[in-house]
């Protein structure tokens, strides 16, 4: 009884590991702390959890590393290199959907606003789509402050 919901996690994580290796943690280049990709965050408690904290979390700047596609809607898992300007580095991924024409415009190297929660650090972040351009500046000028000295 006491162990049950963390079996049955454990058989969720083990059906989208044998479904699509691509979207593993090692995979994603992330570690155990990853609570992994959601088959469908809709219906996942977790992932609409973790959403609503991401829309308010702390404003970053993501560089595009890669992407894979999730289905068909288009829902992307975005791999993204992520500064924040407190100085840290991580591995960030985003679980997005995008539009036919955002996708045809993604590439290696894009730069994008990320929002992350600084107190439970654990690789997920969300494209801060609000996010306000004069704020994205003065965070993208503290992070380019401490990179380049």
């Amino acid at each position: 009884m006491f162990g049950r919901k963390n079996a049955k996690k454990q058989r969720m994580d083990d059906m989208m590991e044998r479904l699509r290796p691509d979207l593993t943690r090692e995979a994603l280049g992330v570690g155990p702390d990853f609570p992994g990709i959601a088959p469908n965050p809709l219906l996942s408690r977790d992932a609409r959890r973790r959403t609503a904290e991401l829309r308010t979390g702390a404003l970053a700047i993501g560089v595009l590393v890669g992407w894979r596609e999730v289905n068909s809607n288009p829902r992307l898992v975005l791999m993204l290199d992520v500064r924040t300007a407190e100085g840290a580095a991580f591995r960030g991924i985003a679980d997005e959907d995008f539009t036919l024409t955002e996708l045809a415009r993604l590439a290696p190297g894009q730069t994008f606003p990320v929002r992350y929660r600084p107190a439970v650090m654990d690789h997920c972040v969300a494209l801060a789509r609000d996010a306000d351009p004069a704020e994205v500046k003065r965070v993208s000028d503290l992070i380019d402050a401490r990179t380049h000295p």
